[in-house]
């Protein structure tokens, strides 16, 4: 039998299992997820989706979350566990007074919201459901790549897609066969790896979108915890499928630390790494805006989540950053304040912020020569 306790994350009340490590449940839920979940219902709410998938539900918290704080009228909760599709549904009866009709391998809530909970592979019913979805969420255990073609072919062409992996072992090159084989690129070690691992998920996800004629913009993509997520918004037709995939390129860096980045389909130096996407990896409204909504939301983590957007949206966007640690090791250095490294670097006329991927690196535009400078100044020892 299922044990199971009481959670609340959110406006939602569940059951979770009362296992004493998340990997031991029979159905999974993970409370550290609470800021995935916080900025995924924020984005919704901006995006204003009125059908929404949620392919991988487990408890179905993320779902019924949809369900409760955003404007959406259709949310799917799906899962091929039967103890999870079970447990989704006492956690639906126990936020919502509506009606369920139930069927075999699903069951339909209809009220002022219709929320449907199946029992079925993702990839089911996401064929099942082509272009039905105006927001398709997939928040796999590892790696997406599985269900990646049939999320591309359940969500509407102008519509939203938000993926998660948390394979991040092989995307940052620790298992480097492996990210060959499944993202179809070169994963970089060091200081560097987290941003090239997740520009490498964009990268396959923009590729398999392009063979749709979709193109894509980057809503929001970002590294936390154990875990990559990104936010595109799809763009229907050749051309822009064209222009994404112009975005992709390949990575370099020295053995000092200095790296440099081309747009190019296929690489033209070796120790490249990638295809990678090199385009933004924010809409800078978008995150200003979920910065805002979060002050008066209704949050799972509220200290972290308004604390992280807050980063994300200070931060400079461009590809790769210099980790202050790293350079000064690389370089033979003292290790410089951050703070004062981008007062240096302003003072000079260039861009500089913090970087959500690091607490002690720096995105600027300033070249790697002032950087280091910089690095080096006395005021800084």
């Amino acid at each position: 039998m299922l044990m199971l306790k009481e959670t609340k994350e959110g406006k939602a009340r569940i059951l979770v299992p009362a296992a004493e490590r998340i990997y031991d449940a029979e159905v999974f839920y993970n409370p550290v997820m609470a800021l995935n979940r916080d900025i995924s219902v924020l984005a919704v709410r901006i995006l204003e989706a009125n059908s929404v998938l949620d392919a991988l539900s487990a408890t179905g918290i993320r779902g019924i979350r949809y369900a409760l704080e955003t404007p959406s009228e259709e949310i799917w909760l799906n899962d091929i566990s039967e103890k999870a599709f079970k447990l989704m549904i006492k956690n639906v009866e126990a936020n919502f007074n509506l009606r369920p009709i139930h069927m075999e391998k699903s069951t339909i809530f209809e009220g002022e919201k219709r929320i449907i909970v199946t029992n079925k592979d993702a990839n089911l019913i996401m064929a099942e459901n082509f272009r039905h979805f105006d927001f398709v969420d997939l928040d796999p255990f590892g790696s997406p790549m599985e269900f990646l073609d049939s999320a591309l072919r359940a969500v509407k062409r102008h519509g939203v897609l938000a993926v998660t992996a948390t394979d991040t072992g092989v995307l940052c090159g620790a298992y480097r066969n492996a990210c060959l084989r499944k993202y179809l690129a070169e994963p970089i070690r060091g200081e560097l790896c987290h941003e090239a691992g997740l520009r490498i998920l964009l990268g396959v996800v923009i590729r398999y979108a392009a063979k749709y004629d979709l193109g894509a913009e980057v809503l929001l993509a970002y590294y936390k915890d154990h875990y990559f997520r990104i936010f595109l918004k799809l763009k229907s037709g050749a051309r822009k499928a064209d222009h994404s995939i112009k975005q992709l390129g390949y990575l370099q860096q020295e053995k000092n630390g200095k790296f440099e980045y081309s747009r190019a389909f296929l690489p033209s130096k070796k120790e490249s790494h990638g295809p990678l996407w090199l385009g933004p990896l924010k809409d800078q409204r978008f995150v200003e805006e979920l910065c805002k909504l979060s002050r008066n939301a209704p949050l799972g983590d509220e200290k972290k989540t308004r604390k992280f957007l807050n980063i994300l949206m200070e931060e400079f966007d461009t590809p790769f950053f210099y980790d202050t640690h790293a350079l000064a090791r690389r370089n033979g250095l003292k290790v410089g304040r951050v703070a004062k490294i981008i007062e240096i670097l302003e003072g000079k006329g260039y861009r500089a912020t913090r970087t959500h991927f690091s607490p002690t690196a720096i995105k600027t535009e300033a070249p790697f020569d002032v950087v280091l400078r910089a690095l080096k100044a006395p005021t800084l020892i």
